[in-house]
């Protein structure tokens, strides 16, 4: 153990001591900020204004279909309909003609039938989705109106049924829909910080073994310390590294969050449907929404989350992390390692896209096999906790868990102790077991 300890306090303190540490770790949030930024500048510098001419023979849009910032309708008289036609193509300024048959008999189908917009140029998707939008509200209308159904009627009408639903088993607690998507909020938050997690930091725990080995630094080293012991250190040397990290990031969130909160609906304008969103979030009743969500979190049962977290996490890392670090070992540069690390990315995204069926179904068979298979249960059974799992279930995968950790540990220790040292010999899976059985 001392000698795990010194090389876990050596590992630790070389990846934080170095600059692109620093960098990296202070630059990550403020690169990912820009970089939404820069996503919403670019939607902003590619948005454009159209103008459309309007020949209205129906007399249902004149006065009703109103312009707006990107759409701007200009009516036309009907004898117009010819000249413009003909010197559409040449137009400047103009981006199309909207022409729009009578309305006869109150054949709304025979209107939507017979309506044409005429364009000089490529219009984007959004552009026409608007326009279709706005002639449908005002069709609506007219079709209300000749229904003799009032506004308040049809409000009524397509009112959804509000089901309540009571779960006798679970304390009587409610099952709301907005209880349901919390749940399925923090599923997903957790079930991603594990995945990226072990995925990103795996990796890292390869390619320092691999660079060591390549460097021949592992040769000198090897003599004073077991080849368990070295690759326990580096594992748990790049855990700590890792959870140094994403401290710092979920501060530097959590401050950021709490400055840029006001510019949210500012910046939101200038996306795609922003103005529209951001009208909806104002009158969004937030205070008394974020009131039931803090009710249903406080609901939860946080210390066995918390607890079935932390496990699951540290276990899973440490179980694909042997593994990255027999890979790592097993090889001679990063172009062999592609055919290895399929062994490990495959099974956790097999684990996390299957984990989305338990948001439909978390009592599901498939949910419970993912939970208990190891190679997928630190991401299933994450994803799993907030809907709330079986003591029996928890206790059975944990033990399954900790069980293959253990001997992914040994068989991880017995490739290490055997390829570290194997230099220009491309490993193959005849080779691995013979290291394995040596």
């Amino acid at each position: 153990m001392k000698n795990i300890f010194l090389i876990t306090k050596r590992e630790y303190l070389t990846q934080v001591k170095k600059k692109s540490f620093v960098i990296l770790t202070l630059l990550a949030p403020i690169l990912m900020i820009g970089f939404g930024l820069l996503i919403a500048f670019m939607f902003k510098a590619n948005e454009s204004s159209s103008t459309f001419n309007v020949v209205d023979k129906s007399g249902l849009f004149v006065g009703n279909l109103k312009s707006t910032k990107a759409i701007k309708y200009v009516f036309v008289p009907q004898e117009n309909e010819r000249a413009l036609t003909a010197t559409l193509k040449d137009m400047t300024g103009i981006e199309g003609l909207l022409i729009i048959p009578k309305l006869e008999n109150n054949n709304f189908d025979n209107l939507e039938k017979n309506s044409q917009l005429l364009i000089n140029k490529k219009i984007g998707f959004d552009t026409k989705s608007s326009v279709v939008a706005d002639l449908s509200k005002i069709i609506k209308k007219e079709k209300i109106k000749t229904l003799g159904i009032s506004q308040d009627q049809l409000s009524n009408l397509d009112k959804n049924f509000d089901l309540n639903t009571q779960n006798i088993v679970d304390n009587n607690k409610g099952d709301s829909d907005l209880d349901f998507g919390v749940k399925s909020g923090l599923s997903m938050v957790l079930m991603y910080a594990v995945f990226m997690f072990i995925i990103i930091y795996g990796v890292r725990v390869m390619r320092s073994v691999l660079e060591e080995k390549n460097n021949r630094v592992v040769e000198i080293i090897i003599s004073s310390v077991k080849p368990f012991e070295l690759m326990m250190g580096k594992i748990l040397g790049v855990t700590l590294v890792a959870v140094t990290q994403f401290s710092i990031w979920i501060t530097m969130s959590v401050i950021g969050a709490l400055f840029l909160n006001t510019g949210f609906s500012a910046m939101q304008k200038q996306i795609p449907g922003g103005e529209q969103s951001a009208e909806m979030m104002q009158k969004f009743d937030f205070k008394q929404t974020a009131t039931e969500v803090s009710h249903i979190l406080l609901d939860l049962n946080f210390p066995l989350i918390i607890f079935v977290f932390i496990v699951f996490f540290l276990l899973g890392y440490i179980f694909y992390s042997s593994m990255y670090a027999a890979i790592g070992s097993a090889v001679d540069n990063e172009t062999e390692t592609q055919q290895f690390t399929l062994f490990a990315i495959i099974p956790l995204m097999l684990g996390m896209y299957g984990s989305f069926t338990i948001m439909n179904n978390p009592e599901g068979p498939l949910g419970f096999w993912l939970s208990m298979i190891p190679f997928t249960s630190p991401v299933a059974m994450i994803a799993r906790i907030p809907f709330g799992v079986p003591a029996w279930q928890i206790a059975l995968s944990m033990f399954l868990l900790i069980a293959s950790t253990l001997l992914m540990i040994y068989l991880a220790a017995k490739i290490y102790r055997v390829g570290i040292l194997m230099y220009g010999n491309k490993a193959t899976a005849k080779e691995l077991w013979k290291w394995i059985r040596s």
